[in-house]
């Protein structure tokens, strides 16, 4: 039977999912974060690729470098968790399949900033040679 009803009519009394600002913010801020920091981090690797392995040890112990660093990994992979949770609740329509994946994503990318983390400590407080 067709609908005669308007689209605005069938989107009223809908309403919002809640969260759809919260990550467009979290999307555009991390996306600003990072500009610095990877302009940095490029100037960084530039600057390594002409020192030996204790020379890049020494750098990273650096507290500033260490620092920049660490906000590096955490920006980076917090605006690819949030960028694709958004790809993924926009594009994928099995509930299952949906489920899966923002839970792959969350896994991977707390796995990939604590292990990103954990090796910059690491280095940073001595545990590298």
């Amino acid at each position: 039977m067709a609908s005669y009803r308007t689209g605005l009519s069938r989107a009223r009394g809908l309403g919002s999912a809640k969260h759809g600002v919260g990550s467009f913010l979290v999307e555009r801020v991390t996306a600003i974060a990072l500009v610095p920091l990877v302009l940095w981090a490029v100037y960084s690797g530039l600057y390594l690729s002409v020192q030996a392995y204790e020379g890049a040890v020494t750098w990273i112990r650096s507290p500033l470098n260490a620092v920049l660093l660490g906000l590096l990994v955490v920006t980076g992979f917090w605006h690819m968790h949030v960028g694709l949770r958004v790809v993924v609740e926009d594009y994928v329509e099995k509930p299952l399949g949906k489920s899966t994946l923002l839970l792959l994503n969350l896994f991977v990318c707390v796995l990939g900033g604590a292990l990103g983390l954990f090796c910059i400590l690491k280095v940073a407080f001595g545990g590298a040679y």
